[in-house]
């Protein structure tokens, strides 16, 4: 928890200037799967399973054909808390995220989605017990979504210092795309995590 407090104090000290991105992310599991989370239905986990998650980015196209639409290049590691169900588990992923910002609230605010793909160092309690629940199978390599909602804290206070310094919530999302990667139909896992994130 200290190292978590340590990046997410460097990351406000870090100068805005937008090429980069860093976000450091906190959060839980939910028993709710993606469709229902997006209509804000959010489900507790009956396991305190936690994830921390440090992500980097490049950008790769600001303002897209004029529309407000940067488009990143992503990847991170995440660290899952198994609640002593089985040793913790490690995760590495790559994507691609499109951030929309909202021009009528002055792109103050800014909704994202990224799509790639993520690799465990082993199957996530979570996604163990829906597939055993749905008798379904697991793989460690699955299909990856990134879907935030964030606001730009300089922009919401007035403060310069803040610029490029955003806060918000993330879904962190691994299927098999209904059985297209290694056959996995149930056994993915969402997590909900709030973040800081800085472009520099």
């Amino acid at each position: 928890m200290k190292i978590f407090f340590l990046l997410l104090f460097t990351l406000i000290c870090l100068k805005a200037d937008n090429e980069y991105s860093l976000r450091i992310a906190y959060g839980k599991a939910t028993m709710s799967d993606f469709s229902e989370i997006m209509v804000g239905n959010w489900q507790g986990h009956p396991k305190d399973l936690y994830v921390a998650s440090f992500d980097g980015g490049y950008l790769l196209k600001k303002e897209y054909d004029g529309m407000p639409l940067d488009i990143y290049a992503k990847a991170g590691y995440s660290h899952y808390d198994e609640d002593g169900m089985r040793p913790n588990r490690h995760e590495i992923n790559a994507y691609i995220k499109l951030y929309w910002s909202f021009e009528s609230l002055d792109r103050a605010v800014r909704f994202g989605f990224g799509e790639g793909f993520s690799y465990t160092s082993a199957i996530l309690y979570t996604e163990w017990l829906e597939a055993t629940q749905e008798k379904d199978t697991n793989s460690k390599f699955l299909n990856y979504l990134d879907v935030s909602l964030d606001m730009n804290l300089g922009k919401i206070t007035a403060h310069k210092a803040l610029e490029g310094v955003y806060v918000g919530w993330a879904l962190k999302h691994r299927s098999g795309i209904f059985g297209l990667i290694n056959n996995v139909r149930r056994g993915g896992s969402n997590y909900n995590t709030f973040y800081v994130e800085i472009t520099f």
